[in-house]
């Protein structure tokens, strides 16, 4: 695993294109089959799976944010974030809410990366604690972290 990529060990092989092309899809067929349960807590100190999901809406919105710096800047630093202080906010934001805030910036995340790359692969952005990254990198951290989430979700689910 790199230091740049924490999540890199989660990458499967797939196209990271299709990875983030499928995920929301795969969030929405485990908050389905959930139900009322999506806000329990699986151990404590765990994330349920409505708080999971309400961390990838908060994750993509940041992500799109480090995509666009990249483009538009040259070699920006990106700037971090304490996903706890975050979530700290989730209480009572419905699922279905987060779901939709993922699912459309996705698609306008996705709408993007479309249009830049092959070309964008290389640009950079400095992350203040893994170095120098990629466009590229960038991607792939969030297919990774993407599959993360998505395993700790099916775990939720094998559970009930």
């Amino acid at each position: 695993m790199s230091q740049q990529n924490p999540y890199e060990k989660f990458l499967d092989g797939r196209p990271v294109e299709t990875i983030l092309a499928q995920t929301p899809d795969a969030l929405a067929e485990d908050l389905e089959v959930l139900g009322s349960k999506q806000t329990r807590r699986p151990a404590p100190g765990k994330w349920s799976a409505a708080e999971i999901v309400c961390h990838m809406a908060d994750c993509e919105m940041a992500f799109g944010f480090r995509l666009r710096q990249a483009l538009a800047e040259d070699g920006p630093t990106i700037q971090p974030f304490d996903q706890d202080k975050w979530a700290a906010q989730y209480a009572g934001v419905p699922p279905a809410l987060a779901l939709e805030t993922f699912s459309e910036l996705r698609k306008w995340n996705l709408h993007l990366i479309h249009a830049v790359m092959p070309g964008a692969a290389g640009r950079t952005v400095t992350h203040p604690v893994r170095g120098v990254m990629t466009f590229q990198t960038v991607l792939e951290m969030i297919a990774g972290h993407d599959l993360n989430h998505l395993a700790q979700l099916r775990q939720i689910v094998e559970m009930q």
